[in-house]
């Protein structure tokens, strides 16, 4: 199952003109393309689905949603999830 999992922007960056950033899933930081939301800043809350951020969320919203996901153990489960998708999709030949 892979989930939208709501996420704090702590910096914004670009990387081969594509706007990227680190967004903190409740302690547990990572790497996202931000191409989808430019207008995002820094101490705002995104949803990230697959790596990638795809809407802006108010923090209320945000912090209920993490808090649901850490009760269910959907947090980890998610963000590891992403991570195995990601290393499957580098090792896969072009």
């Amino acid at each position: 199952m892979c989930l939208g999992v709501p996420g704090k922007v702590l910096e914004t960056y670009k990387l081969h003109e594509t706007l990227m950033g680190k967004v903190d899933f409740g302690g547990i930081i990572k790497e996202v393309c931000l191409a989808y939301v430019p207008d995002i800043q820094v101490g705002e809350y995104t949803i990230i689905h697959v790596g990638f951020a795809i809407t802006r969320l108010d923090e209320q919203s945000a912090q209920e949603t993490l808090a649901l996901f850490r009760e269910t153990g959907l947090l980890e489960e998610e963000l590891l999830a992403a991570d195995d998708h990601a290393a499957a999709s580098e090792t896969q030949p072009s």
